[in-house]
């Protein structure tokens, strides 16, 4: 009976329970294509460079990155997920493996007198050691699923490490970015306040000699002190940024060394950026690598699911002995050995079994829908840094115009004032422009440095670079910067 229901599950059903239907991953034509901003962007279709960040040309940039790299606790922790899920992919292997228990003890006891053998003590000790050996034939694809599902979430992982890798590089250059650009920004907003200064001084000069009114000097004052005002929400900014970086890199505040707030200028890249084409992102990105993984691995747990519909096949064997002593275990009357098949099969209430099925399935169409959702966000947050990247460019070349036109307009109102041609009111004017221009020059130039970032992050790159050596514990203080 039993070799009966064998051979029909086997003949009917081993390639269903080994095999499930893939759902395999389909990538729109369209997403192979060209990048729609390419056209507007200053950018090259070649393959964009891993160490993106090296086109900066910032050494101190490029050992924030690698501190990152070795002392992030978000890359510290994405490490430890990988470590755990290639821990379970060994441990599903280790099912193609036979199982082995090894078992001993010792008991004193009382036997009943109607047990007692003829001449032996009704009390004594009881030696007992023995090997279970056990191997389940795999007929159903069971341990192979399992394997198959293991190994996707272990490359699931890896692809996630690579995705924080990613997201490190970028969130370092943009914290340096903001730094400088902040710094750069202070620098601009001091140099107005001490233009104002000596507007102030020059107005208040013209006062005493009675060539102007008490109202021009309170106006020229408090033109200068709204000036003034900007100073601090700068300074604090840089100082986030700084604290940012800091974290990134695996360091306290106060152990960041003064050299990387040394810079005093804005992240400048004046060279076409490589973003190859669609083909290349969806390859490159690390999210998508997760997501079809992650697909991979729920929809071998279909078939994980289904072959628990059908009975597992174990051989075992056991071998031991049992004695009064040590010495009397190893002869061959103790000896005791079994053989045999062992057969279980949770056979015909299968509700539970078929439901897991159902919850497998499920989670496979999720995870499908998972990936086509994170081929689209790839294109979208590409396109998208692409047209802000290209339109910031623009915005930054009027501006640069502006700022230009009203640093003249300003040079011309003071010569026309000392030769008296032309009212205070026209100079204060003049003056305001040219700062607020040079300020929204300088702010245009952090937001595309901001870009840049963006774009670079979009497509996915920084990950290639290396096997993070991390630390594993406080204090730590990464050998790049002494």
């Amino acid at each position: 009976m039993i070799r009966t229901l064998l051979l029909a599950a086997t003949s009917l059903l081993t390639v269903a329970a080994a095999n499930p239907k893939e759902l395999a991953p389909v990538i729109p034509p369209s997403a192979n294509q060209a990048f729609i901003g390419s056209a507007a962007a200053p950018v090259t279709v070649a393959e964009p460079q891993a160490d993106w960040w090296r086109l900066y040309q910032d050494p101190v940039l490029d050992r924030l990155v690698a501190d990152a790299f070795a002392a992030n606790t978000d890359l510290r922790v994405a490490v430890a997920n990988l470590d755990r899920a290639r821990a379970l992919l060994r441990e599903a292997r280790s099912d193609r493996l036979p199982s082995t228990t090894i078992g001993a003890g010792a008991t004193y006891g009382r036997a009943p007198e109607t047990q007692r053998a003829p001449g032996a003590k009704r009390e004594d000790w009881s030696y007992d050691a023995g090997l279970t050996v056990g191997y389940e034939v795999d007929l159903f694809g069971r341990v192979g699923q399992s394997i198959k599902a293991a190994r996707g979430d272990a490359a699931a992982a890896e692809a996630a490490r690579d995705a924080v890798k990613v997201a490190i590089a970028a969130e370092t250059a943009r914290a340096y970015a903001d730094a400088a650009s902040a710094a750069e920004r202070l620098a601009v907003a001091e140099r107005t306040l001490a233009l104002l200064d000596r507007t102030v001084d020059l107005t208040g000069k013209r006062f005493e000699a009675g060539r102007t009114s008490k109202l021009d000097v309170s106006r020229a004052s408090a033109l200068r002190e709204q000036q003034r005002a900007t100073l601090s929400p700068l300074r604090a900014q840089r100082d986030a940024a700084l604290f940012r970086l800091a974290t990134l890199a695996g360091r306290t505040p106060a152990d960041l060394p003064p050299e990387i707030g040394a810079r005093r200028t804005t992240l400048r890249l004046d060279r076409p950026i490589p973003v190859g084409d669609g083909r290349g992102l969806l390859a490159r990105r690390p999210d998508v690598r997760e997501a079809e993984q992650r697909l991979s691995a729920e929809t071998a747990r279909i078939g994980v699911a289904t072959a628990d519909l059908y009975p597992r096949i174990t051989l075992g064997g056991s071998i031991g002995s049992t004695g009064p002593s040590l010495g009397d275990m190893f002869g061959g009357g103790p000896l005791r050995w079994l053989l045999g098949p062992l057969l279980s099969w949770n056979f015909p209430n299968q509700e539970a079994g078929r439901a897991k099925v159902a919850q497998a399935r499920a989670s496979a169409r999720a995870a499908l829908a998972g990936f086509d959702g994170t081929v689209l966000r790839a294109l979208e947050e590409t396109e998208t840094a692409l047209s802000v990247y290209a339109h910031e460019l623009d915005r930054r070349q009027a501006l640069r115009e502006a700022a230009t036109q009203a640093e003249t307009a300003a040079n011309i109102s003071r010569a026309q004032l000392r030769e008296g041609r032309v009212d205070f009111l026209i100079v204060l004017d003049a003056e305001r422009t040219s700062a607020s221009a040079d300020a929204d020059l300088a702010e245009s130039d952090a937001r595309v440095a901001n870009a840049q970032v963006d774009l670079f992050r979009a497509l996915g790159g920084g990950w290639q670079v290396g096997e993070p050596k991390v630390a594993a514990r406080w204090p730590f203080f990464p050998p790049s910067f002494p």
